[in-house]
C-alpha cells in the first residue's frame, strides 16, 4: 500500500560525530559545503552545525556524539551526486589531494551509479556519485546481467552499460 504521496529524494542528514569542529572542517574544506547556523551546547548538548552544498538550508547536521549515541551509530552511508561525469573524476582527484583515502572508486551493481566512497573523520562512509539508473513509474530495474561493476573510473567509462554516456567532456581527466 503506497502512502498519499510522494517522497523526492534524500532532503538531509544528521550525524553524530566526536569533533563537530573537525567534522565542521572536512565537510567544508574538502566537499565545499557552507554553513547555514550552528548550535552552541545552551541549545544542544556539544553543540551542532547545519551546512548546505545547495539551497536548501541544510543537507548535512552534525551533532556532537555524547552517551549512547557514538558517531558511527546506525549509519552505513550517504552519497552526494554530481552533475557531471567529469566531476566525479574531479571528487577524486580532490580528495586525493586533500589524503583523504578512498575505499572504491568505479561503477557500483544495482544502480550502475560510476562513484568515488571514502570516509569523514568519524569513518562514515560517503559516496560522490553520477550516472544513477533512473526508473519510471511501472518499470523495472535494469536486470543484475547488465550491471557491469568495475573497480575504477576509468574501466567505467571504457565499457558503460547501455544507455550511459560515459564520454568526458575534460578527457584529460582520465589517469594514463
Amino acid at each position: 500500500m503506497k502512502p498519499p504521496f510522494q517522497l523526492g529524494k534524500i532532503g538531509h542528514v544528521a550525524l553524530y560525530v566526536a569533533d563537530v569542529a573537525r567534522s565542521k572542517r572536512f565537510y567544508m574544506e574538502v566537499l565545499g559545503f557552507d554553513v547555514s547556523d550552528e548550535m552552541d551546547e545552551s541549545l544542544v548538548p556539544g553543540g551542532a552545525v547545519f551546512l548546505r552544498c545547495n539551497p536548501d538550508h541544510h543537507g548535512i547536521a552534525l551533532f556532537q556524539a555524547k552517551g549512547p549515541n557514538p558517531p558511527d551509530a546506525g549509519l552505513n552511508h550517504m552519497a552526494f551526486e554530481v552533475p557531471t561525469l567529469d566531476d566525479v573524476f574531479r571528487a577524486r582527484a580532490h580528495l586525493r589531494a586533500h589524503n583523504v583515502h578512498i575505499d572504491f572508486e568505479g561503477r557500483r551493481r544495482a544502480g550502475v551509479q560510476i562513484a568515488v566512497e571514502f570516509r569523514d573523520p568519524d569513518n562514515h562512509r560517503l559516496e560522490i556519485y553520477w550516472g544513477i539508473d533512473q526508473i519510471p513509474p511501472g518499470s523495472a530495474s535494469r536486470p543484475a546481467h547488465e550491471w557491469k561493476g568495475v573497480k575504477s573510473l576509468e574501466a567505467a567509462v571504457a565499457d558503460p552499460v547501455a544507455g550511459q554516456d560515459t564520454r568526458l567532456a575534460d578527457p584529460s581527466l582520465l589517469e594514463r
